[in-house]
């Protein structure tokens, strides 16, 4: 039976990614025009949607904390614990505004999932290389300075069960540079939902919203330390985990 539920989720993942494509075509159609921010705002209700439409259909009871933590208005960076691809449907149902992340650029490369990430805002990096790389941080930065939300997982790749890995200094660069508050976030549970043994099982998901942290309001010459050891030791106590 688990095997079939894994195999009709992804079907069901996939079918309506595709029958979503005409809302795809017209939000960027609308965007081009210069319509980027009602357009980002409807392109968020429809993933959202589509997130918590999928969170039910797998069947997780999720525990949602913290969201009061969460700024309204103004550029975000959402920096949280990766241990799953779930992460990210979990992350668009709850955020409660628009957001993006950044992706490794091999996703570009997957038919239908690589524009969907660029229409909810997302970015892909080439980590081989530097300039691309900074092209792409640029864009981030400039995403967030408008106003706009990103997700940030400094681990580098899902822990996969390892526990909270650590955190790639470098990773906080769309925080620092854009001046964005940053949220931390500590998502436990996820890794059992699927990666655990690649079956959609259900499983109790938590997802915490920390207090923001104020990028500045600490000195420019620490902040690259200082952000790497307080946002790791806050998302590890809410997960219960040690530093």
């Amino acid at each position: 039976m688990i095997l079939v539920k894994t195999a009709a989720i992804f079907v069901l993942v996939g079918f309506t990614l595709i029958l979503l494509i005409p809302v795809g075509l017209i939000v960027f159609l609308f965007t081009i025009l210069g319509f980027q921010k009602p357009m980002a705002a409807m392109m968020y209700k429809v993933a959202q949607f589509w997130a918590r439409g999928l969170i039910k259909v797998v069947g997780c009871p999720v525990t949602v904390t913290g969201r009061e933590h969460i700024p309204l208005k103004g550029g975000v960076c959402f920096v949280s614990n990766h241990g799953s691809i779930f992460d990210i449907v979990l992350l668009l149902a709850y955020a409660g505004r628009p957001i993006g992340f950044v992706a490794k650029k091999e996703l570009s490369f997957i038919p239908l999932l690589n524009m969907w990430i660029l229409l909810i805002g997302g970015l892909y990096i080439d980590r081989n290389s530097p300039r691309k790389a900074v092209k792409s941080i640029s864009a981030g930065v400039n995403r967030i300075k408008s106003g706009g939300g990103m997700i940030i997982f400094p681990e580098g790749h899902r822990s996969r069960g390892r526990g909270l890995l650590p955190f790639h200094p470098g990773s906080f660069k769309l925080a620092t540079l854009s001046g964005a508050p940053i949220v931390p976030v500590a998502i436990a549970g996820s890794y059992d939902v699927f990666e655990k043994n690649y079956r959609v099982q259900t499983h109790p998901v938590r997802v915490a919203f920390c207090k923001p942290v104020y990028t500045a309001d600490i000195p420019a010459a620490d902040r690259r330390r200082v952000l790497t050891e307080q946002v790791r030791a806050m998302i590890a106590d809410t997960l219960g985990q040690s530093h």
